[in-house]
């Protein structure tokens, strides 16, 4: 009955709004150049219910929608590869029930979404230690990679409990082990040998990161593979990122010069 409750007051919330705008930045987004890998920092959810005198599980069931939203426009503009921050290594510091909402919200989203992520020809891919989620939330990964596995289109990879300095440990880790069997040797290693032992091995690294919110950190989130990555920051917390808030991104991206380092 809560959980009814709570689809009732966000479907309030959430009435789509057909922008003027959308249009517009549609009509002057240039498809050849857009980014192959996006990566956002999904954040604000516990803000954004305390504003409106909810509680932060209504946050993060508001953050699902805009989830949702984003899916489908990557997607629709061809998108390579979105990865997603869901659930971190230190959000188990969390009050356990929030942990437990968040969960539960994962579980919820791959049974309920799985069906139209493969109308849709996505990948659903999972980065971090998917083996110490709690069974049922480790058995829906697994179903959802498993179903989604021969998709060719979008990639969603969703960062679940995942931390980027743990991630480039266990790399190391790896690359010492294989040392020790004489697979390599210490002077092979390089920086393609790491990023192929990373959980993203094999993808590019993200052109573009989005952090909602209105803060400035990068909070552990793929700390190798964003060396040169295009960041952009926006006020806006997570339920309120819409798709003409990843349109306004995807124009400003289009406007910069990416150097690398370089000169023109």
């Amino acid at each position: 009955m809560l959980k009814n409750m709570a689809d009732t007051i966000l479907s309030i919330f959430f009435k789509r709004r057909a922008t003027p705008d959308e249009k517009y930045y549609l009509s002057i987004l240039d498809r050849s150049c857009l980014p192959k890998h996006i990566a956002i920092i999904m954040d604000g959810n516990g803000r954004w219910a305390q504003r409106r005198g909810l509680p932060r599980s209504m946050g993060h069931r508001a953050g699902v929608e805009s989830l949702r939203d984003i899916v489908k426009l990557c997607a629709e503009l061809k998108i390579h590869i979105l990865t997603v921050y869901a659930f971190s290594t230190e959000n188990w510091k969390r009050p356990q029930e929030e942990v437990n909402t968040l969960m539960e919200l994962l579980v919820e989203y791959l049974q309920k979404e799985i069906d139209e992520l493969c109308d849709n020809d996505i990948r659903v891919m999972a980065i971090g230690h998917i083996e110490d989620l709690p069974e049922k939330a480790k058995t829906c990964v697994e179903f959802a990679r498993e179903r989604s596995h021969n998709n060719n289109g979008l990639t969603l990879n969703l960062a679940l409990n995942y931390g980027g300095r743990n991630e480039i440990v266990e790399a190391l880790r790896a690359i010492s082990q294989k040392i020790c069997r004489g697979e390599f040797n210490p002077g092979d290693i390089n920086e393609a040998l790491i990023s192929s032992n990373l959980f993203t091995s094999g993808q590019p690294d993200p052109d573009l990161l989005i952090r909602p919110s209105g803060d400035y950190r990068i909070s552990n989130f793929l700390l190798w593979q964003i060396a040169y990555t295009e960041f952009w920051l926006t006020p806006i917390l997570w339920p309120d990122f819409r798709r003409i808030h990843l349109l306004q991104a995807l124009i400003d991206y289009q406007r910069r010069e990416r150097r690398f380092g370089g000169l023109s």
